[in-house]
């Protein structure tokens, strides 16, 4: 079987090769497109990989591309890349069926981890069931308000938002979101954002 190809869609082209080189220092077979038009035009052709795609692009956004890849080959994982603050963005995306989302900047190991872990859960979803049944004992072992808090996250509202909600004050709601990352065992807001929305904390019903 040939080795997977991981799809890099950027309009920036010092960042799309800049992730191209990053995964072939780590052996990963990787394909840049400069547009979303671009990759969609060759996606016929693809059956089998990961995409790993901005969500900021003209003409066809991340949200766009990935409503495209979702119909036509939804068995295709894609990871989205964000810019910092636009939580609500990859929350939006995670609904939407990405595999994952990595906030900018993030750590060179995150991107080849998150990657590696896409076309692990591909080829064996086991490994998701266990991760899923580990953080779902994380979950319940939150308090009530630290649960509160996280869903807030989850919504992507900001931290004034969610201590307007609650009726505490902004600093207590950076010290409840300190303890969920700890407690979750998140190394950011995106990774614990990630876990809740693959526990289903948001449902199809409620609005980011």
């Amino acid at each position: 079987m040939a080795d997977p190809i991981i799809y890099v869609i950027d309009d920036d082209d010092a960042v799309r090769q800049s992730l191209e080189f990053l995964l072939s220092t780590a052996g990963i077979k990787s394909r840049g497109f400069e547009s979303g038009k671009a990759f969609i035009d060759a996606l016929p052709q693809i059956d089998s990989g990961c995409v790993v795609t901005d969500v900021r692009m003209p003409e066809i956004t991340g949200i766009d591309l990935l409503k495209h890849v979702r119909q036509h080959k939804p068995d295709l994982p894609v990871i989205v890349i964000t810019g910092h603050g636009d939580i609500a963005l990859a929350v939006e995306a995670m609904k939407i069926g990405a595999i994952d989302f990595l906030e900018k900047p993030f750590d060179d190991d995150v991107l080849i981890a998150a990657v590696k872990s896409a076309l692990s859960n591909v080829a064996d979803n086991g490994k998701r069931n266990a991760e899923l049944g580990e953080i779902n004992d994380k979950l319940a072992a939150l308090s009530n308000r630290e649960r509160q808090v996280l869903e807030g996250l989850v919504a992507g509202q900001p931290n004034k938002t969610i201590a307007f909600d609650l009726g505490i004050s902004p600093r207590t709601v950076e010290i409840y979101r300190a303890n969920l990352m700890t407690k979750m065992g998140a190394n950011s807001l995106s990774d614990l954002v990630r876990m809740a929305m693959l526990a289903g904390i948001l449902g199809e019903g409620r609005k980011a």
